[in-house]
């Protein structure tokens, strides 16, 4: 969806919603949602079947992946889509794990030349469903060393 449809749906939502017809209004967008949310489960599931790699081909593009999340059917898990993302942007980052909905991201000394915004849009991007994202930059503790996979 390009952003100006994004925007227009959003604007013809509101005034549904601020109409005197709302409950009409949320009943159809559930409606339909649950309609479309019931074809994209059924086609998932045949292209896990029959075309795995298609799916996660398919999977790759930024408004499926939307979708996909929306209705809980992406092939990937929240943590390797973020995971993605990181190796994506380059840098020295890891992903430490969800906190109600929160991503917890360490950065290490190697990630100096990408700014925070541009990590944090990366794993919006990958994960629409996390609120928010948190930076770690002071991850060491006496005897445990950097995250699984880091090396000092």
């Amino acid at each position: 969806m390009t952003p100006a449809a994004g925007a227009r749906l959003g604007t013809l939502l509101a005034t549904l919603l601020a109409g005197e017809h709302r409950r009409s209004a949320e009943e159809l967008v559930r409606q339909l949602t649950d309609l479309y949310g019931d074809g994209l489960t059924r086609v998932v599931a045949a292209l896990r079947e029959h075309a795995p790699d298609l799916l996660d081909a398919i999977a790759a593009d930024d408004v499926v992946t939307d979708l996909l999340v929306l209705h809980d059917l992406h092939p990937l898990d929240v943590a390797e889509r973020v995971r993605l993302a990181l190796e994506r942007v380059g840098g020295d980052a890891g992903y430490l794990g969800l906190d109600g909905g929160v991503a917890r991201v360490w950065l290490g000394g190697g990630c100096s030349g990408v700014p925070q915004a541009v990590v944090e849009a990366a794993v919006r991007d990958a994960a629409p469903e996390v609120t928010g994202v948190e930076f770690v930059t002071a991850f060491y503790q006496i005897g445990v060393g950097p995250p699984a996979g880091r090396a000092s």
